[in-house]
Formats: structure tokens, C-alpha cells, sequence
């Protein structure tokens, strides 16, 4: 793969690791593993057995723990400080084709991995307020197809990866913008009548 391409994986296994970066860090483990992608010589460290198995092991229980109202904002909470420096690490590994982490690459992993977080967990924790649980596992399940589907395109096509990546984080922008004009908006004073 080309720099460019390299860049575009690294940015979008960032992306993916601040949504679920058990399941991520799987994924690339297990692609690599099983020979479906040549991974750059710095991911090689998630085909060790014991990355598959820990990393395995709790994206099964990420994806209980996310069903549960409530949990999931705990678990999101407890996360912060895991999802940043796993998407700093995933994304500097894949930039640099020889496996030295460069400080620009970890900036940039850890500025879209915190970005992907905090739109995960702000969104998680509005859904949370309804008392239903429909909406809390049809987000998760969504979550879950995502990162699957968003690993699947980045190694086939990072381009198209990257670029419905921009695309969804532009339309989450403008939505967040459009709620917060919306509930914030001035409305109009009643009109006092002097007696």
C-alpha cells in the first residue's frame, strides 16, 4: 500500500477505535492473522494470540455491556481513557509502513479517536434519556455493523472508507449544530402591556 493509503487506514482504524476498540482491534488482529490483509509491520502486534484472545474476549463483553441502558454510558466513561491511545497506537502503526510510531500520526489517531468518542458517547447518553431500550440496542447494533462493515472497507478500499467517514462526521456536525440552534434559539419576549 501506498503512504496515502496507509494514511486513510490509519485514520479510519482510529475512527473505528473510538466507537468499539475491542471489536477493532479484533478485527485488524484477526484479518492479519488469517492472512485476509498484508498489515503494515506496526499492526502486526494484534496477531499475537494473546491481543486475539484478551481483545476478543472483551469486545464479547462490550457488546453485552453496551445493550444495557445506562451501562453503556458507564462503560463509555471508564473508556475514554483506552479508546484515545488504542486509536493513537492503531492509526500511527498503520501511517508508518517500517512500525515507528511518529508523533504527528499519534496526534492525529488521538484527535479522531477522541472525536469518534465523544460523538458515541454524547449520542449514547441523549438515547438514554428515553425510557425505552429499543433505541439504546438498535444504536449499539448499529455500532457493531459499522465498525464491522468500516474494517471490511478500509482494507478493500480506504479511500471509500475515508471518504464516508468525512461524510458521516459532517452530517453528525451539522446535526449536532441544527439540535443545538434549535433547542437554543431566542424566542420572543411577551409583549408587556403598560395599565
Amino acid at each position: 500500500m501506498s503512504e496515502a493509503h496507509l494514511f486513510a487506514v490509519g485514520v479510519v482504524l482510529a475512527w473505528l477505535a473510538g466507537v468499539r476498540v475491542y471489536l477493532t482491534v479484533f478485527g485488524v488482529g484477526i484479518a492479519g492473522a488469517l492472512g485476509w490483509v498484508d498489515l503494515p509491520a506496526g499492526l502486526d502486534a494484534t496477531t499475537s494470540p494473546w491481543v486475539l484472545g484478551v481483545s476478543g474476549l472483551l469486545a464479547a463483553v462490550e457488546f453485552g455491556a453496551d445493550k444495557i441502558p445506562g451501562v453503556d454510558s458507564v462503560w463509555d466513561l471508564l473508556h475514554t481513557l483506552l479508546r484515545v491511545p488504542v486509536g493513537a497506537f492503531l492509526a500511527a502503526a498503520a501511517m508508518t509502513p517500517e512500525g515507528e510510531l511518529g508523533a504527528g500520526a499519534l496526534a492525529t489517531g488521538a484527535g479522531v479517536a477522541l472525536a469518534s468518542h465523544v460523538v458515541k458517547s454524547g449520542t449514547r447518553a441523549l438515547l438514554n434519556t428515553s425510557p425505552e431500550p429499543v433505541t439504546n440496542w438498535t444504536a449499539s447494533a448499529t455500532e457493531d455493523v459499522a465498525v464491522l462493515g468500516g474494517l471490511a472497507l478500509v482494507f478493500a478500499h480506504p479511500w471509500i472508507a475515508l471518504s464516508l467517514l468525512v461524510l458521516v462526521a459532517a452530517a453528525v456536525a451539522l446535526g449536532v449544530w441544527w439540535i443545538w440552534r434549535w433547542a437554543f434559539r431566542r424566542r420572543p419576549r411577551a409583549a408587556v402591556v403598560d395599565p
